[in-house]
């Protein structure tokens, strides 16, 4: 598997094991962030906890979406995911977004929300500016990562008064309002 998109992207100058691992340890955060950010939405209670269900619900699917994306590609540059479900875990590209100590403190909750995003954001525009006109499929996958990315991080740094950020809430349902673009990597 992957002989041939392998082949292109070597020839344009990539090394592919160091984009595979960079690919891995991207989609492995993604997997982790949808199972923290599970916890995290459980917890996400009262008042204030409420009015940041939605927006953690939809960051959390479309986490999960990325990760679904980044899997086939993974696969295409002869790349595969690990055995072993903790190593996986442990090869993540941003640090677990773990529960804070005080699950009642929303803005705990923010910093690790938006920290995650943050970190995601960080991740995703390394991938694009190493593939940048040299392997054209993963850098259109990684940047519609990364404009989805950008709008999580938007979304939680309003809720922590760090200002207004231009981006709304979406509006429909399914694709068309989750992975807005990443909906056309995604198996249907």
């Amino acid at each position: 598997m992957g002989r041939v998109a392998r082949e292109v992207v070597q020839k344009a100058g990539i090394d592919v094991d160091k984009l595979l691992d960079m690919l891995l340890r991207n989609a492995s955060a993604e997997l982790t962030t949808f199972y923290y950010y599970t916890i995290l939405r459980t917890n996400l209670i009262g008042l204030d906890g409420e009015g940041l269900k939605e927006i953690t619900e939809d960051a959390r699917i479309e986490d999960r979406n990325h990760f679904e994306a980044l899997v086939p590609r993974i696969y295409e540059l002869g790349g595969k995911l690990p055995d072993n479900m903790n190593a996986f875990h442990d090869i993540s590209a941003c640090p677990p977004a773990r529960l804070p100590a005080n699950p009642r403190d929303i803005n705990a909750m923010l910093q690790v929300l938006v920290s995650a995003e943050r970190c995601a954001i960080g991740g995703y525009s390394a991938i694009c500016n190493y593939t940048a006109g040299k392997d054209h499929r993963t850098y259109d996958l990684a940047l519609a990562i990364l404009h989805e990315e950008v709008e999580h991080e938007a979304w939680f740094s309003e809720f922590l008064g760090e200002g207004p950020s231009g981006h709304f809430r979406r509006s429909g349902t399914g694709f068309e309002r989750n992975s807005p673009y990443v909906a056309r990597f995604l198996p249907h």
